[in-house]
């Protein structure tokens, strides 16, 4: 009596594109493919103060950040939000500070102690 209430209560999660990782992993190829393709014309299109290669390697840093990933769910959401995004650039959708997001520096903590905001100038 307690099986068939458990089996009742667990529900069969839907895929969103995929069946399997094989095929999830077939799309994020395709959508990282689809991005490097375009990315001399968006680099053209945007006018921004980076080489193509500066791109590829940041194109790469951003779709390895998503490595440690196993769910096919999630992986079909983010690749659908990559779809999404690619298309906004392409069709020239955003801007170019949108796109030079992307290349942002990361953030130096503000100082602490006496001496460090003496030398940074803040007290």
């Amino acid at each position: 009596m307690a099986s068939q209430a458990v089996r009742k209560s667990i529900k069969e999660v839907k895929p969103i594109l995929s069946l399997n990782r094989e095929e999830a992993r077939k799309r994020v190829l395709n959508l990282y493919k689809a991005w490097y393709r375009q990315l001399p014309y968006i680099v053209k299109n945007y006018d921004i103060p980076r080489t193509v290669e500066q791109c590829k390697t940041k194109l790469r840093e951003e779709f390895t950040k998503f490595d440690e990933i196993k769910d096919v769910r999630l992986i079909d959401m983010l690749v659908i939000k990559g779809q999404m995004e690619l298309k906004e650039v392409v069709n020239v959708w955003k801007q170019k500070s949108h796109i030079m997001a992307y290349f942002k520096d990361t953030i130096e903590p503000k100082p602490k102690d006496f001496l460090s905001k003496f030398l940074n100038g803040k007290e």
